[in-house]
């Protein structure tokens, strides 16, 4: 069912603060009947997963109070919120993000991700399309974030601090849960089964503002910096969702090899086709997830 009564569209206005993301979790909770357990965001290509969400209230983003802005402006996101049930797990998803290079704040970024985590999630599943950087980094596998660089030179815990969000300095020596990685390689295992093996293996994700690609020696600087794959979002959200005390995974479709990695040149819609065409290897993966997350 999808929701029709919608917020002013195209206004901007300031920040979304504490009192903001607090009136967006009521306004959710009064729209599902059973509170979500985990949130998952779906990145570029693969918004094609929520086909699997049982009983979807479908929410746009515009329709969230204080949602900040119209919706997100890049093709392969469509800026619509599921609630309902995923392998009998209570979900909220959101199909598609908004980013820091479409000119939003950090903290408009993370705002869905904030609300998500003042509705009651546990756990917080973030998918993303990522270049590979990698030799085993390779188009159509799949990479389980072992940690991150931020090199988007932007915090969304910058700034005045508001003690309701949690603590300001935020331990991310632990970013990524260990037993949540550990239930992912064991569903990625399972997900690979009957012929069609899935390839996944875990790495160092790092992020950049973009929306440019990143040039060959910055693939090269990268490289030496010890990542595995690249791309322009994911960050923010992980960090927003430890300071509020939510177990974080990520798991990146390796859509491209990274710039002077390959002969071809990058473009947006070799990512969108890249990640459409992983996008049912990745629904078996999450339904292997959910099931082992539900146990």
């Amino acid at each position: 069912m999808m929701e029709t009564r919608g917020a002013k569209v195209g206004a901007r206005r300031p920040p979304p603060g504490y009192a903001e993301a607090q009136r967006a979790a009521t306004y959710l909770a009064s729209r599902w009947s059973t509170p979500p357990r985990v949130g998952i965001i779906l990145g570029s290509g693969l918004g094609e997963a929520v086909q699997r969400v049982r009983d979807a209230r479908v929410i746009p983003y515009h329709a969230i109070p204080s949602f900040p802005g119209a919706s997100t402006s890049v093709a392969g996101h469509a800026g619509e919120l599921y609630l309902g049930q995923w392998v009998n797990v209570p979900v909220a998803v959101l199909a598609g993000r908004i980013h820091l290079y479409e000119g939003y704040s950090p903290a408009e970024v993370v705002f869905l991700t904030r609300v998500l985590a003042l509705a009651g999630i546990e756990i917080l599943i973030a998918t993303c399309a990522a270049g590979g950087i990698a030799p085993r980094a390779v188009p159509g596998s799949f990479m389980i974030f072992s940690d991150h660089l931020n090199f988007q030179g932007q915090n969304p815990l910058a700034g005045p601090h508001d003690a309701r969000w949690g603590e300001r300095f935020v331990d991310l020596s632990q970013a990524y849960d260990s037993k949540l990685r550990a239930k992912a390689r064991k569903a990625a295992v399972a997900a690979g089964r009957g012929g069609d093996r899935l390839r996944c293996f875990a790495g160092v994700y790092a992020a950049l503002l973009g929306p440019s690609y990143e040039t060959s020696a910055e693939i090269r600087f990268l490289q030496r910096a010890g990542a595995d794959t690249v791309g322009m979002s994911t960050v923010p959200e992980v960090i927003a969702a430890r300071q509020l005390g939510v177990r974080v995974l990520a798991i990146a479709t390796i859509t491209n090899r990274a710039a002077g990695l390959s002969r071809g040149r990058l473009s947006h819609q070799e990512v969108l086709e890249a990640g459409k065409k992983a996008s049912e290897r990745l629904v078996r993966f999450l339904e292997e997830l959910l099931a082992r997350i539900q146990e």
